[in-house]
């Protein structure tokens, strides 16, 4: 019975961690299993989790595509990207 309780305790730790996660602009399903196979610890890391919303972007040069600032490969057209001045950093959207 105990093992029962222990999957429905993580089941639901891992739905918050998950939404946590999606929340903050991460994948859910990275933060789903994250929370779930460790549950009180993985809904912490969730909730203290940098936003990836608040990142910093940048335009490709040759497709156009915004990407995070630090990517070193476009994840459109797989150009590969130099470091960009502070001019050419876009305005973060909240």
């Amino acid at each position: 019975m105990a093992g029962g309780a222990y999957i429905v305790i993580a089941l639901f730790f891992g739905l918050s961690g998950g939404i946590v996660g999606k929340l903050k602009g991460s994948s859910f399903w990275l933060w789903f299993l994250i929370a779930g196979v460790v549950p009180v610890f993985g809904l912490l890391a969730a909730v203290v989790y940098r936003f990836d919303t608040e990142e910093p972007r940048r335009r490709c040069p040759r497709c156009g595509r915004v990407v995070m600032l630090h990517d070193a490969l476009c994840t459109g057209c797989g150009n590969e990207l130099d470091w960009v001045d502070a001019d050419e950093r876009l305005a973060v959207e909240r």
